[in-house]
């Protein structure tokens, strides 16, 4: 009996299965990603998610413990938790995009620029850059935040800052790398121009990494805020900051251990979401893979 052509037409997956399988196969990926989808979704609904304004005060319902009017307990000054550690992740996020996207913006192209020039060029800016390394992160954060002014807006340019030479690191070594391969090679001798090589052939070839790169720093960037407002230089009062939410949480901890439990807790999930997703990228853009 002959079989119709039909009968050996491959069935399509569905797209659900599909993605499902894929979620499977990087799960680092997946519970990365989930963690800090869920943080960027509190950031973006914050005041949906909130039950109560984070800045307003209640005097009389002080140090309360978690209940179901406040899941988190209250403060000092009677405001609710949740709500600040919730509107807190609007104040991370933007800390973590600033920061990370200024120091992208300056160290990628400064890193691209040495590795593709002479020695002279290379050698400064690369100089330049150890200099920045000499410095412990938090010491040259501190030392920046304290010429400039105790602010958010300063914190993240020092977070940025000590982050810079990070990414002309990276790009500078990967530039060494692809600078010799044939396509870059072959674009030199047709005398295309330096900036369109370094734009379409350099750049488009490293952003993978830098990517990665990004997701991982973003960690360290909500771990020195929080470090740098815990001390009282970065988000000042009443900003919800979950650094500067501990640091008022110290001082009660034989009272009250929710001030600066739930901050903490809100740190940790977002920076191992973070760094969860940075090498479940690199695995996944690893070209030996």
């Amino acid at each position: 009996m002959a079989t119709s052509q039909t009968d050996f037409t491959p069935r399509r997956r569905s797209r659900p299965v599909t993605a499902l399988r894929w979620l499977g196969r990087h799960r680092s990926v997946a519970l990365g990603g989930l963690l800090v989808a869920v943080i960027v979704l509190a950031a973006l609904f914050a005041p949906l998610i909130a039950p109560v304004d984070p800045y307003a005060q209640d005097l009389i319902a002080t140090m309360e413990p978690p209940s179901w009017a406040h899941p988190f307990g209250t403060d000092d000054n009677g405001r609710d938790i949740f709500s600040r550690v919730v509107h807190g992740a609007r104040i991370s996020l933007l800390e973590v995009v600033l920061s990370v996207g200024l120091a992208m913006i300056v160290g990628v192209p400064l890193g691209i620029l040495a590795g593709m020039s002479g020695r002279y060029i290379d050698q400064g800016i690369m100089w330049a850059m150890d200099i920045l390394f000499a410095f412990p992160d938090i010491v040259l954060a501190i030392l920046i935040v304290s010429v400039l002014g105790t602010s958010l807006a300063n914190l993240m340019i020092a977070i940025a800052i000590f982050s810079v030479p990070v990414y002309a690191r990276l790009s500078r070594n990967l530039t060494l790398g692809l600078k010799t391969m044939d396509y870059v090679e072959a674009a030199i001798s047709l005398g295309i121009s330096s900036r369109r090589i370094m734009t379409h052939y350099i750049l488009r070839n490293a952003i993978a990494p830098i990517i990665v790169q990004s997701t991982l720093t973003a960690g360290t960037v909500i771990l020195s805020a929080a470090s740098l407002s815990f001390l009282g230089l970065g988000a000042q009062p009443p900003l919800p900051e979950w650094g500067a939410m501990m640091s008022d949480g110290r001082n009660y901890l034989g009272l009250n251990i929710w001030m600066s439990l739930f901050p903490g807790l809100a740190i940790m999930i977002t920076v191992l979401g973070f760094n969860i997703l940075g090498d479940g990228l690199r695995d996944l853009l690893d070209p030996r893979k």
